[in-house]
């Protein structure tokens, strides 16, 4: 009985000395993209780690949803998961990931998010984390710059009023009553850095009134975008203009000068057959 009594104590010491305190460590492992942009989709990836006691037993982590983070309608920032299994002298590790949107009014720069782990003896721990936003959308500023009426050529000039430059920038006039385009409805125009402009020309043949052009880019992070603006046309300030009457005089002068050429050639020629004409009359 002594000899049970000491081996039933053994082994008890033994499970109080290997049984190790619950204290897991949380990070957040990855988000993507970085920095997070205002309106669109975050993953978010949090690692629990230091789960080996067997004392951690089943645990609950959440992740709060306030701003900026928000949960499609329906979803829950709780996780539930039993005991992970133990292995002596390896450290056992959670990974959870999680789907959720920036506020659309998310402000630039780190935003702090909210974290909690509750173990199997309702211990709880806490972690506030910094989720990166930067917002890369840009605007821009978009006119008529020109329309010259002999080539229907309509020249728009568009600004990168925003702070982020862009790439692969595209104009686009789609199908409507106040233009009608001959040839691409497309024009690239390439890269525009923040606070330069560039010029775009179509083949139309627009009408007064308001004109919708898409301009289509990509942002710092690799996302094409498309904004839609309305530029205005008015034919007032396009006709009448002292370049188009130096250049219709100039093709008028051309062609006066033709005219009195011909004049001249077909008189001197008549001139010279009539001068032909008497010298046979007086020969015979």
């Amino acid at each position: 009985m002594k000899k049970v009594m000491i081996l039933f104590i053994a082994i008890f010491a033994l499970g109080v000395v290997s049984a190790e305190p619950c204290t897991p460590d949380i990070s957040l492992l990855n988000q993507d993209p970085y920095p997070a942009v205002p309106g669109e989709y975050v993953k978010l990836v949090f690692q629990i780690s230091d789960l080996g006691s067997t004392d951690c037993g089943k645990i609950s982590f959440e992740l709060e949803e306030k701003y900026p983070l928000i949960f499609n309608p329906g979803e829950s920032g709780e996780r539930n998961f039993d005991q992970v299994d133990y292995i002596k002298d390896f450290k056992s590790t959670l990974q959870i990931p999680y789907e959720v949107r920036i506020d659309a009014d998310a402000l630039d720069g780190a935003n702090s998010i909210k974290v909690s782990l509750i173990n199997n003896n309702d211990a709880t721990i806490t972690e506030n984390f910094d989720v990166e936003v930067d917002d890369p959308k840009v605007d821009f500023e978009v006119y008529v710059k020109e329309y010259n009426y002999e080539t229907d050529t309509l020249t728009i000039e568009v600004l990168n009023i925003g702070e982020s430059d862009v790439e692969a920038l595209t104009a686009e006039v789609p199908k409507q009553g106040a233009i009608i385009i001959k040839g691409p409805n497309r024009i690239v125009a390439g890269d525009l850095d923040s606070n330069e402009y560039t010029t775009v020309e179509f083949e139309a043949r627009p009408k007064d009134g308001d004109i919708t052009l898409n301009l289509i880019y990509s942002d710092p992070i690799n996302k094409r975008r498309v904004i839609e603006k309305t530029i205005t046309f008015d034919s007032y300030y396009f006709t009448d203009r002292v370049a188009d009457r130096n250049g219709g005089s100039t093709s008028t002068y051309i062609i006066g000068i033709l005219v009195v050429f011909l004049v001249f050639y077909f008189r001197w020629k008549r001139k010279k057959n009539k001068n032909k004409g008497h010298s046979h009359t007086h020969r015979k």
